[in-house]
């Protein structure tokens, strides 16, 4: 008889919210997920569940996939703005801005709450960035589960077929599929061209290389110096030509340092005076962004995660809303 104590299963907590994080692109949904994991592992520590023939991780994985599958899915898939629709332009009235529901959106998550830490691994970083989480959504629920156990947690097919009740055919089957449909969104990882019976690290050798952790740390400094100077010209210097500029839960999203910085200069101009909090989100730079609200107080407005390229900012992800700053375990206001 084999028994399974709580404190054992809760060491895995947070990696077990990695995963359900990864597969929802939603912070909230990936708690709720892991708790009811948590809970189910609790009912079955009797032995009833755990018979011992699997490691107590494969085990606490099993029953987070199998709750990720059985939860109530929004009726469309999450994503961000450059997902929907093309770039747009700075409207001369800000106030004409279409914002979509929440559930429209993928959330961020903060990098304490996922186990992305300095020593992390590319995999694990990559694994974890906005753009892979978004497109992930784009995979029937089965062949994201089959590709998140492949390729991300190195999973062997056997272990796969054994966890889903699938068949090795099957599983390869999946993974194939979900490796072409996330080649046609998602090019950095992985790659779909690799054969699908070897092992997945195979398949992980198109990976970018990995950010150099210093230049972020200087290009955040130099972003959170020129943000709360509210100095453009200084902010703009920082953009790729190319870069890109989202705010969820608004549709429109800029493309070009041009139009960024039309922004800046124009419906932008509400963040002066803002006070800033350094954090990181989805393994890249980010910052908590408070507003001035009068009487020496500062409330939560939106956390900038940053993507970067060759030492200069090529994505700036605006998350706006309180709502995020709880679940990053941030100040409700500033003095």
């Amino acid at each position: 008889m084999f028994s399974v104590h709580t404190i054992e299963a809760e060491d895995y907590r947070r990696e077990i919210l990695g995963y359900c994080y990864r597969y929802f692109g939603c912070f909230a949904e990936a708690e709720d997920a892991t708790q009811e994991t948590m809970l189910r592992a609790w009912k079955a520590r009797d032995g009833a569940g755990f018979q011992g023939r699997s490691s107590l991780r494969t085990w606490l994985y099993s029953i987070a996939t199998h709750v990720c599958l059985d939860m109530t899915r929004a009726p469309q898939r999450r994503a961000l703005p450059a997902d929907l629709t093309g770039p747009g332009r700075v409207p001369d009235d800000p106030t004409t801005l279409t914002t979509l529901p929440e559930t429209t959106w993928i959330g961020p998550a903060s990098d304490a709450h996922l186990g992305i830490d300095p020593s992390a691994t590319a995999i694990e970083r990559e694994s974890v960035r906005l753009a892979f989480i978004a497109a992930l959504q784009y995979l029937p629920p089965r062949q994201r589960v089959v590709l998140l156990l492949r390729d991300v947690l190195d999973h062997s097919a056997a272990e796969c077929a054994e966890l889903l009740g699938m068949t090795l055919p099957s599983v390869n089957s999946a993974l194939a599929r979900a490796r072409k449909t996330l080649s046609q969104h998602e090019t950095a990882f992985p790659d779909p061209t690799e054969n699908t019976s070897s092992s997945s690290s195979s398949s992980r050798s198109s990976l970018p290389p990995r950010p150099d952790p210093h230049v972020d740390a200087r290009l955040l400094e130099q972003y959170v110096a020129a943000f709360e100077a509210y100095d453009v010209d200084r902010l703009v210097a920082l953009l790729t030509d190319d870069a890109e500029f989202t705010m969820p839960p608004f549709e429109l999203w800029l493309r070009g340092s041009e139009e960024i910085e039309r922004w800046w200069r124009g419906p932008g101009e509400v963040c002066r005076n803002a006070h800033t909090i350094v954090t990181s989100a989805n393994g890249r730079p980010a910052v908590a962004v408070y507003h001035h609200a009068g009487d020496h107080r500062w409330e939560p407005f939106a956390i900038h995660v940053l993507d970067s390229d060759a030492g200069r900012i090529s994505a700036i992800t605006h998350f706006i809303g309180a709502h995020h700053f709880a679940e990053f375990g941030l100040p409700a206001q500033l003095p």
